[in-house]
């Protein structure tokens, strides 16, 4: 499936020309959220790998239509079934001017599948990674695996010379409370070098002056600023002070239209909002229910299915920028997503399910929710509390800031959350990250399986799909494999899918950019009039 990048271009190359070399260009933008560490491997998350691949760069990458390319690796190829072989870019060389080779990649490998790493399950668990030559690598898997190359941009190459000098082998995991050095400096291959970082406050790009390949921005200079109030942010572009920002309110779109200095770029996005809850504790974590959990009842997750109205979050919440969900994947992802279509909510059947499953008169659940990351996130748990209390249910809501909040639903691998909204988009673009990352059982630990599966859900059938998922190279046969895994999910009731959100990015008039629909801003496609 080819997704076409919206494009927003102002001024003429001549006026950009004009300029001269001499005027440096420096570019400034805003998120709701922070960088928290420079460690790749520390969280998964979409602003987080965007800023760490302006400097780190992995052996494939996408292109503006999403499209898998080569990046560190000059090309690949399936030597056996179980065998792929890539032959990396010679001349290739770290901010610190050492030369990147096959070691480095070995030792990415190694690292990226250490405790700590959030990004473990980018590369199979019982692969091997051997080295051929300087700039040859094998990567020898247990089973076919069709798909192995579609996660490697995410997985970012870090300097084996570089990590060992500074203490820095192992990853930094996002619960940790003392940065490693990783996680305050740089040593990647990118075309940007990450001159300074104060976490939660400012982080200053510039261009790497020796960098490898080519760059289509003009841009000297970046610098990433963190403004999590939703007025500050706006004010911030309206007056010039940054020229992107992200998201703007919903609000507020219209008057940035109007602004007459900014624009509004929106468009469908790949990320799924969704809710899942502990379905492994014996006792929850944060509930009144003494003993036993209620979430372990297929009866209470299908009520709370059905207790919460997506479709008045649509409306009321997110003003019709959403797209309700009835699966764990945007539809554009999966060619079978149209049979599938989401339980209107019911609010009189939820009471009836728990009143079956013993709660009667409800219960009492904590609920973990970020409220900086994700568009009208607060707002959206603040829904779903006041719709479930309609049923007897009486959520504490912890919503904070994004940092706090994955340092605690992370913390000890996860688990540690009883009810918890989440955003997720497949790295792969495909259907088995969510199968295996999300949905996936826990419970082997020779595996990276169930990643991100923050409440437990477990089902043997559909790990088994999706392991014959991840080997069928028959399209028509692998969308039925994908099918059949997704109807056990929902028969199980074990997450519950809200919607996908609109990209909302406020942009400078005088900046050209590509948005694609992944929410990944790129600098390396960002120019701007001097």
């Amino acid at each position: 499936m080819t997704f076409r990048p919206a494009l927003w271009v102002l001024a003429a190359t001549a006026a950009l020309a004009a300029a001269g070399p001499a005027s440096a260009v420096t570019f400034r933008y805003a998120f709701q959220g922070d960088v928290k560490s420079l460690d790749p491997y520390t969280l998964k998350e979409t602003f987080a790998i965007a800023a760490q691949g302006n400097a780190y760069e992995g052996l494939t990458t996408r292109d503006k239509n999403l499209k898998i390319v080569p990046l560190l690796a000059e090309s690949w190829e399936v030597v056996e079934p179980t065998r792929w072989r890539f032959h990396l870019r010679h001349g290739v060389k770290f901010h610190d001017g050492s030369d990147f080779t096959a070691d480095d990649v070995v030792f990415s490998a190694n690292r990226v599948r250490a405790a700590g790493s959030d990004f473990a399950s980018n590369l199979p668990k019982d692969a091997e990674v051997v080295k051929v030559d300087d700039h040859t690598v094998d990567f020898k898997l247990t089973t076919p695996n069709p798909i192995l190359h579609y996660q490697f941009d995410n997985w970012y190459i870090m300097s084996k010379k570089w990590a060992e000098a500074h203490d820095a082998l192992n990853p930094t995991p996002a619960s940790a409370t003392t940065p490693s050095y990783a996680a305050l400096h740089e040593n990647g291959t990118g075309p940007y070098v990450i001159e300074s970082h104060q976490p939660g406050v400012k982080t200053v790009f510039k261009r790497a002056p020796n960098y490898w390949g080519k760059v289509e921005s003009n841009l000297d200079e970046a610098v990433f600023t963190t403004i999590g109030n939703d007025s500050t942010r706006v004010a911030a572009l309206l007056s010039g002070e940054v020229d992107w920002v992200d998201p703007v309110p919903l609000q507020d779109q219209s008057r940035v239209a109007a602004s007459g200095n900014a624009v509004m770029m929106t468009g469908p996005e790949l990320r799924t909002i969704f809710l899942g809850m502990d379905q492994t504790r014996d006792e929850l974590l944060e509930s009144n229910v003494k003993g036993k959990n209620p979430f372990k009842d297929v009866r209470v997750r299908q009520a709370f299915m059905l207790a919460i109205d997506e479709n008045v979050i649509r409306t009321r919440v997110m003003r019709s920028q959403a797209t309700p969900s009835a699966l764990m994947i945007a539809p554009e992802m999966f060619d079978l997503a149209g049979d599938f279509k989401r339980p209107p909510a019911d609010p009189d059947k939820a009471k009836k399910l728990l009143a079956e499953a013993g709660y009667p008169d409800g219960f009492e659940v904590g609920m973990d929710c970020p409220n900086d990351r994700y568009v009208n996130d607060g707002d959206i748990c603040q829904a779903v509390v006041s719709m479930l209390a309609r049923v007897g249910v009486t959520v504490k809501l912890n919503a904070q800031p994004k940092a706090k909040y994955f340092a605690k639903v992370l913390k000890a691998g996860g688990y540690s959350t009883s009810f918890y909204l989440l955003g997720w988009t497949p790295s792969t673009n495909d259907s088995h990250n969510v199968l295996f990352e999300i949905m996936g059982c826990r419970t082997d630990p020779k595996t990276s399986r169930g990643g991100m599966n923050l409440g437990g859900y477990c089902d043997p059938k559909l790990d088994a799909l999706t392991d014959e998922v991840l080997v069928e190279t028959d399209a028509a046969k692998r969308s039925k494999l994908i099918e059949a895994a997704y109807r056990i999910g929902i028969d199980d009731a074990g997450y519950i899918p809200l919607h996908q959100q609109a990209l909302a990015w406020g942009v400078s008039k005088k900046v050209k950019l590509t948005q694609r629909p992944d929410n990944q801003l790129k600098l390396i496609w960002v120019s701007k009039q001097p």
